[in-house]
Formats: structure tokens, sequence, C-alpha cells
């Protein structure tokens, strides 16, 4: 009988790791959660515990350890602005010593590595929309460079553990991502408009409202990731939703689901914040045969579904 693949997901309590956890499960795979619980919940794996393939262990990943696998997602780290700001020192270790002690793993064990990256990386970028040739406009010593820089310092490790010793290390740069298992207080645009709008108070919004993202939802990025890890490339390769929209026609969408009235309040642009956010994804068509799937209108339903049954 073949054995079961071995998978650890650092983070896996958070958003994106519990339906990775949630996927690789139902696919019959084992996984071995390593979360502190700094940002990730019991509830989003609360289901699976008590089951033979599902391992929890409560640990901080700037912390060595021993375990095994075949093949390690590590996606640990504060992504919100206002959790990695909290902390900057300990999110610059989380991201620099996180990823050393995950890759000594992967090295040790001949497992394959998966990074979550992020569009981060380029920073507020001038050259619009974003592709993996492009090296970023960060600012090293502003107020995002913990998570910025630390994504990058973690990309840099990831191809020194490939060309030093061979680990097989993928890439994933992670454009905004939305959906269900979001914290209603992480600080994040769709969140943040959600829960005001069902509180009916003012949808704040920053600067004038015309930055722009591409929101992907949860379940096609999901699919990006298991994708990659088994795709014979190492990346870095974008994974987003290039549907380009302002953050103002955000807000007026989602009132109009909520059924209430435009309320916006303007508060002034925070230091740093990109002004432009979009993916090109050529790289991902090519190697990986990915594309998103579910468009932001039955995103954004199934997500306001979530927050309104919390």
């Amino acid at each position: 009988m073949k054995s079961k693949v071995k998978n650890i997901i650092t983070g896996g309590a958070g958003f994106i790791g519990s339906h990775l956890v949630d996927r690789l499960l139902n696919e019959g795979q084992k996984v071995l959660v390593l979360d502190n619980f700094f940002t990730g919940r019991k509830d989003n794996f609360r289901k699976w515990i008590g089951h033979p393939d599902f391992e929890f262990k409560l640990h901080d990943v700037t912390l060595p350890i021993n375990a095994e696998a075949n093949m390690i997602w590590h996606l640990a780290c504060p992504a919100s602005p206002s959790h990695y700001q909290l902390d900057p020192i300990k999110t610059a270790q989380t991201n620099f010593l996180g990823t050393l002690n995950m890759l000594n793993i992967a090295k040790k064990n001949n497992a394959r590595f998966i990074l979550a990256s992020t569009s981060e990386i380029y920073g507020d970028p001038e050259v619009h929309p974003q592709t993996e040739s492009y090296k970023g406009s960060v600012n090293i010593i502003g107020p995002r460079s913990c998570y910025d820089e630390g994504k990058r310092i973690a990309e840099t490790l990831c191809f020194d553990y490939k060309r030093k010793h061979g680990v097989d290390i993928k890439i994933a740069r992670i454009f905004n991502t939305y959906g269900p298992r979001m914290l209603p207080n992480d600080g994040r645009v769709v969140s943040n408009l959600i829960m005001q709008g069902l509180k009916n108070e003012s949808m704040t919004l920053y600067g004038d409202g015309q930055q722009t993202r591409s929101f992907c939802y949860v379940d096609d990025l999901i699919n990006g990731l298991i994708k990659l890890m088994n795709a014979n490339t190492n990346g870095p390769i974008n994974l987003g939703n290039p549907k380009e929209i302002t953050i103002l026609e955000l807000a007026k969408i989602i009132s109009k689901k909520l059924n209430i009235s435009e309320n916006f309040i303007f508060k002034d642009l925070p230091q740093d914040d990109p002004l432009q956010r979009k993916p090109i994804i050529l790289e991902a068509k090519d190697k990986l045969n990915w594309s998103p799937l579910v468009d932001l209108d039955q995103g954004l339903e199934n997500t306001i579904n979530y927050f309104r049954n919390l």
C-alpha cells in the first residue's frame, strides 16, 4: 500500500493555511500544522481534531523543530499591515528565522518546499502591472519593510538553499486574497468594508479611494498553490486575479450587496501604501495551467455570508 504524503503547513490555523489543510486532508494526505495562534485560530481546523491524518503542534517557527515531511508549505507570517506592524521585529524574525528553520527541515527530509511570498515585494510599483521579472520599489526603512523586506530575504534564502543544497523550492507571490475565515479585525480592505457595512458604520477609504487592487478568491489561490507545489518549476510565480478595481469601486459594490446606502469617510493614505497592484499571470497560465475562476461577485457573496454568520 502506498504511504500517504506527509505535509507540514506552517500558519495552518490561519486564513489561507486552514483552507489548504481542508484540501490536503480531503485528498487523503497527512497534515502537521505548526502555528502559534498569533493570527490563526483553532476554530479554523477544529473539525479535523482527532482525525488520524491530522496533527497540530503549538509552535513558533522562529524556533527550530524536528519533523518529517514530503512537502512543506511555509505560510507562517501575519499578512495584514495592522498585524505585522504590531511587532515589526518579530515579523522580520518570522520571515528570516522561520524560513531558515523550515528550509532546514526540507533539506533534511529531501522535501519539496513552497514559500508563501507576496506581491508586497514589489513595493509601491513603478511598473504596472507587475511581472515576476520586476525587481520592485520598496522602502527598506519604512513601517511596512519588516514584511516587504522580510519576504524578499525569505525568497533569497530559498534560492540559496536551492543553489547550495539542492532543495526543491517553489515561490508563490500571492496578491490580495479574500474569502471566508478572514479575521473580521485584520485591517484588510475587504474585511474592513464588509464589517463596517454590516455594522451600518461609515466605510473608511484612504486617499481618494482611487488606488487599485486585484482580488483573488481563496479557493482559486489554493488551487494555484497546489499546482505550483506539483509543478516542475521554482518560480517565483505570481498568483492573483488580474482583474483590477479601485477601492472606491469595491466599497460601492459591497454597499450594494449589503443593501445599504453609500456612506464613505476618507482618511490620509498610510505611508508606503501601494497605489497600484495588478499581477501579470502569464507564467502561472503557462507553467501551471492556472488562472482564477471565481469572479469578484460570487467571491464577495461567499465572504459576506461568512461574516454575517459569525
